[in-house]
C-alpha cells in the first residue's frame, strides 16, 4: 500500500476518542470547592453599612435573633436607627437620668418588640428571645456595656456578638 492509501485508510477508519478525564477532575474541584464554601447556617448576618465587626475565631453557628446594630454615628434596632451617637458615646438626652446606663430609646423599642413577640406565640412555648449584637470595632466597652444592661432590663439576657470569623 501507498503512503497516500494508508492515510486515506487511517483517516476513514479512526474514530475519534473524547478525553474526559480533565474535565471529570475540572467539576469534582468546583463540587468540592462549592461544597465546602456553601452555608447550612438558615440565619444570615448582613453588617451595617460602615460597621466594621471585630474578628474571632469562633465557629458557633449563628442563631435567630433580635439584630441590635452599634456603629460609630447611631444604634440600629432591626434596620432602624434608634439613637444617635456623638463622638462615638450616647447623647446626654438618650440616658435616663436616674441611671445612666439605661438606653431609653432602645428600652422604648426593646419592650415593644418583646411584647409583640409574647402576645404573637403561645407562652407556654415561647423560648427566651435572643439578641445578636453587632458593634463597631471602635465601640468603647461602656456603650457595649449599657447596650448589654438595657436589654437586659427589657427582659432579653441572652446576647450574643457577632463577629468576623478570620483573621
Amino acid at each position: 500500500m501507498s503512503r497516500r492509501r494508508l492515510q486515506k485508510y487511517e483517516a476513514v477508519n479512526s474514530s475519534f476518542g473524547l478525553n474526559i478525564t480533565s474535565m471529570t477532575d475540572m467539576f469534582t474541584i468546583l463540587l468540592v470547592f462549592l461544597l465546602q464554601t456553601y452555608s447550612v447556617s438558615e440565619v444570615q448576618i448582613n453588617p451595617e453599612k460602615g460597621l466594621k465587626l471585630p474578628a474571632s475565631q469562633s465557629t458557633v453557628e449563628a442563631v435567630k435573633g433580635l439584630k441590635i446594630s452599634i456603629s460609630q454615628d447611631s444604634l440600629i434596632v432591626e434596620g432602624q436607627v434608634i439613637a444617635s451617637l456623638k463622638n462615638q458615646h450616647f447623647q446626654a438626652q438618650d440616658l435616663e437620668k436616674n441611671d445612666s446606663s439605661v438606653i431609653i430609646p432602645l428600652m422604648k423599642q426593646l419592650t415593644t418588640l418583646t411584647a409583640n413577640n409574647t402576645a404573637d406565640k403561645n407562652n407556654d412555648k415561647a423560648a427566651p428571645q435572643k439578641v445578636l449584637l453587632q458593634a463597631d470595632v471602635n465601640t468603647s466597652y461602656e456603650d457595649i456595656k449599657k447596650i448589654l444592661y438595657t436589654s437586659s432590663l427589657a427582659g432579653l439576657s441572652e446576647i450574643k456578638l457577632v463577629t468576623l470569623v478570620g483573621n
